[in-house]
């Protein structure tokens, strides 16, 4: 399904589903409270992250951190973005449930299934890590946990999500987004209840990603990959350009006439770098174009050539990345390497990369003009945020890497 449906269906069935979700959960609350007047102790907790790739990197020091007060953790996410959970390993793989969203009868049949998966598992709390989804709330509302965690709006209009949060979270749009994740999982463990949660401080340290042991065997076969572009000697500097992305929010991207003219002064003053223009492999064709305008031989299409769980590897070998905001600026801070990142309808002070990062933000007064409140949705058509960002001003901040 296109973003755009997903947002109908989430508005239009999902705020009038919240309502009466809210209603029955009320309902059952009265209930039992003449039965118990206190859950038992958090055992199993599943987190709904569904939408960005991204955000698994991003959040994993918030699984880690529940995970180390002896709660077994579950991970919900859509199947396209379950490749970005397997990178960092911290979820065992029979405890994701996949949501296939390529149509809507698989979306409808997994979702309902979802409340099966949980109650088999016996999830006790549902941990949402969706900035105000009405679908993600559903989900909660509907997994049988006794407790559920998320972002509340308390006084904003037009993020209604109903009655459904026990621990209801305040979203911070000033902090780092890994911050506000940390926020959640520190609410859930929380002894008093407060309104709102989370009421104390998160520091940088906390959210710092766990970089996995990149194998000698993914390197060797990424220098396979390599080997295949053509004769290659020892001195090769790699620079990634990963100018792809931006599926739902094009907005994000760089201009392809920008990357080829940084392509060519990048090579053109460095005989020894090669430049790697990274994608998925259904992006092989879409990147094409600045190969072709920069017109190097040391400039290669080198979409789809490695496997996802290969990234690492690449990374590793690879001297630096400039790249759109996107999934693979994350996935770099699990290695060590320089990324650069274009930043114009987000902001970097929210969604900046864990790892060795420097923003390229233009600071216009119109960014960002995508967030949590617009559901990520802006009226731009035309990002001179971006287009402001010249090769030459980016040029100037990484050429230090090359020799």
């Amino acid at each position: 399904m296109s973003i755009d449906t997903m947002r109908f269906i989430d508005y239009y069935v999902g705020v009038p589903l919240c309502f009466f979700a809210g209603l029955w959960l009320k309902f059952l609350s009265l209930f039992r409270s003449k039965v118990t007047s206190a859950h038992p102790p958090v055992r199993r907790a599943v987190f709904l992250q569904l939408s960005e790739m991204g955000s698994a990197i991003v959040g994993d020091a918030a699984l880690r951190w529940l995970r180390d007060q002896k709660v077994e953790v579950f991970y919900a996410i859509f199947e396209r973005n379950a490749a970005s959970l397997r990178m960092v390993g911290t979820v065992p793989k029979d405890h994701v449930y996949l949501i296939r969203e390529k149509n809507f009868l698989t979306f409808a049949f997994d979702s309902l299934r979802f409340f099966v998966w949980c109650r088999l598992r016996r999830i006790d709390a549902v941990i949402d890590f969706e900035l105000f989804s009405r679908y993600s709330a559903f989900l909660s509302a509907f997994s049988g946990a006794s407790e559920r965690v998320g972002f509340d709006a308390f006084h904003a209009e037009g993020l209604f999500r109903g009655s459904i949060l026990t621990r209801r979270v305040s979203y911070n749009p000033h902090i780092h987004i890994a911050k506000n994740f940390m926020a959640l999982v520190k609410s859930l463990l929380a002894k008093e209840h407060d309104i709102p949660y989370y009421k104390g401080p998160i520091s940088d340290s906390e959210i710092k990603p766990q970089r996995p042991i990149v194998s000698e065997a993914a390197k060797m076969r990424v220098r396979s990959a390599l080997n295949k572009l053509g004769p290659i000697d020892d001195r090769a500097q790699w620079v990634i350009m990963n100018c792809a992305g931006g599926e739902f929010l094009p907005q994000r991207r760089w201009p392809q006439l920008h990357y080829a003219k940084l392509a060519q002064m990048i090579l053109d003053a460095h005989p020894d770098a090669r430049i790697l223009l990274t994608g998925a492999p259904s992006e092989a064709l879409e990147i094409d174009p600045i190969r072709i305008m920069a017109s190097r031989d040391r400039c290669y299409n080198f979409a789809g050539r490695v496997s996802f769980e290969d990234l690492t590897g690449l990374y590793s070998l690879c001297k630096m990345m400039i790249s759109n905001d996107s999934g693979p600026a994350h996935f770099a801070s699990l290695t060590d390497i320089p990324t650069y990142v274009f930043f114009g309808p987000e902001t970097p002070s929210l969604y900046g990369s864990l790892g060795n990062f420097t923003p390229l933000y233009a600071n216009y007064s119109c960014s960002p003009c995508v967030s949590a409140f617009n559901h990520r949705k802006t009226a731009c058509r035309d990002n001179k945020c971006l287009q402001a960002i010249t090769p030459e001003d980016v040029y100037q901040k990484v050429a230090h890497h090359l020799t």
